[in-house]
């Protein structure tokens, strides 16, 4: 089997019978086999196919379609672009119309001529291979709105998912995480993925501005509101009609504020400083902080009907010190950034400078690691940044590369796999290879390297 699935067929079929018929007619595809949801589950994850059929009466209780439905349910949640076709009896009308109504491609009623159901599967091949193009001409087209993002650590791409997914809704997100994590880049990346990407998007620190300016620069002033109001001025919630508002360091905006900005957020319009007309505002909310509002609200310093308003989707961005290997990425990528802005194209990082920086915690996080390597980069003698040019104490690197033994991690890797598979199947080698995707003799093989009996 190949790793390209566009031509690859699961048939799903406990009568050996009927499915040794339908491979023998399908047999212009990649086809394989299976008897029970087990099986069927463990080749969709190995094989990865575009086009299933399946019976809806498996075993263990073959006179009922409950196993079926649920066959179903889990192959579109592993892969909802995969074509499920349901074969179903003469008088499973109903059944083949929930079956649909849940995801599947189609549906076909037994007996069936084999010409007529690969007819069927060919078009199924063809509807897979079109949206499959469809999605690569489209990122190819469209730009990535967390371009300035850089990161590989699968926390962070998980979070970089999670944004790309919300960006479309109108839900509030609130950004959690320690000072200088990337929450701005975020929420960027956000506003830049949503529909609202062509207004503007507005930033707003509520711990930047004092408290009695606060308000007006928030929701605006009329002429004439306060001392020095020589003119009606829009507030930065106005500014962002039609866009996106960040709030940032939400944590520190005083109470008597956070009333006014729940309001506007319960009725999506506002009043100026001095003002008597309501002023309808359609603006998305991102909001970041720090701080453990939970905390400020037992402690009565976060309005509790507020914060539950904020907190629709919660998005928690992990430190830089705890993101697997982010720090060599950005010491690098920073290295050559600000290289070429003082135009020394060939200064680059010492290996020592990489461990120096792989052992600092940095609570400063993405911004001190940045402004620190900017600094060296203008101070640095060499063409080489060294830890004493970014204030770093040197590493001792005795046994420092023992981490990167490749063989020994992935040795631990297996056998901590094969452990877990062979717990699963309760010591069957068969079914534990199944579930590894691998053939009986190379699990065998793998268990004797390993010194697993």
């Amino acid at each position: 089997m190949t790793a390209d699935n566009s031509r690859s067929l699961l048939i799903v079929e406990d009568d050996l019978a009927l499915q040794k018929q339908i491979k023998w007619s399908m047999d212009r595809f990649e086809t394989v086999v299976a008897g029970d949801r087990e099986s069927a589950l463990v080749q969709v994850r190995r094989y990865n196919p575009a086009v299933v059929t399946m019976d809806l009466g498996l075993p263990p209780d073959a006179d009922s379609v409950s196993e079926g439905f649920k066959l179903l349910e889990q192959i579109l949640a592993i892969d909802s672009d995969i074509k499920v076709i349901v074969l179903t009896g003469q008088n499973d009308q109903n059944h083949a119309l929930r079956a649909v109504a849940m995801g599947a491609y189609d549906f076909f009623a037994k007996p069936f001529e084999p010409e007529l159901l690969g007819l069927t599967v060919e078009r199924a091949f063809r509807l897979f291979e079109l949206q499959k193009e469809n999605r690569r001409l489209r990122e190819m087209h469209q730009p990535d709105a967390l371009s300035g993002l850089i990161t590989r650590d699968p926390e962070m791409l998980r979070i970089c998912r999670m944004i790309e997914r919300v960006a479309s809704s109108t839900a509030t997100v609130m950004l959690l995480g320690e000072s200088g994590t990337g929450k701005e880049v975020l929420a960027q990346g956000l506003h830049q993925a949503s529909p609202r990407r062509a207004a503007k998007f507005v930033a707003i620190n509520c711990a930047a501005i004092p408290e009695n300016l606060l308000e007006s620069e928030l929701f605006g002033y009329e002429k004439g509101a306060f001392t020095g109001a020589a003119k009606t001025t829009p507030g930065r919630i106005e500014s962002a009609h039609k866009g996106t508002l960040m709030l940032d360091e939400i944590g520190d905006l005083p109470m008597s504020l956070q009333a006014k900005l729940l309001r506007f957020i319960q009725e999506r319009s506002i009043e100026r400083v001095g003002g008597r007309q309501e002023i309808p505002v359609d603006v998305r909310i991102v909001c970041a902080t720090h701080q453990d509002l939970g905390a400020l609200v037992k402690e009565g310093r976060f309005r509790e009907d507020l914060y539950y308003r904020l907190a629709e989707i919660v998005i928690n961005i992990p430190p830089l010190r705890s993101r697997v290997g982010d720090l060599a990425l950005l010491a690098h990528a920073f290295a050559r950034r600000f290289a070429q802005e003082q135009n020394r194209g060939s200064l680059g990082l010492s290996e020592d400078a990489v461990r120096a920086i792989e052992a600092h915690t940095w609570p400063g996080n993405v911004r001190e690691l940045s402004s620190c390597i900017r600094r060296a980069t203008i101070m640095a003698d060499g063409n080489q940044i060294s830890p004493a040019d970014l204030g770093l104490k040197p590493v001792d690197d005795d046994g420092a590369d023992n981490q990167f033994d490749l063989r020994a991690a992935r040795d631990a890797a297996e056998k901590q796999t094969v452990l877990a598979a062979l717990g699963r199947a309760n010591g069957h080698i068969v079914r534990a290879a199944e579930l590894l995707g691998i053939s009986r003799p190379t699990l065998y093989d793998l268990m004797h390297r390993l010194g697993l009996k």
